[in-house]
């Protein structure tokens, strides 16, 4: 993740409030957590079906 400075987070901040407004910036936050904690249980649902899968083929050469 980048390093951002405090006055970078403000610029940004201020341009997302230009753009959707006061009333959409929680609707869009909330949106954003939705989506990234869909996307890590996706990431966590991916590693433990590559891990069955190891195991399975560890199974089959023994």
């Amino acid at each position: 993740m980048p390093n951002l400075k405090p006055s970078e987070l403000l610029i940004i901040l201020v341009i997302l409030l230009v753009l959707f407004g006061g009333a959409k910036l929680p609707q869009l936050a909330r949106n954003i957590g939705k989506a990234q904690k869909e996307f890590r249980t996706g990431l966590d649902e991916a590693g433990e079906e590559i891990a069955e899968a190891a195991d399975s083929s560890e199974e089959k050469t023994s």
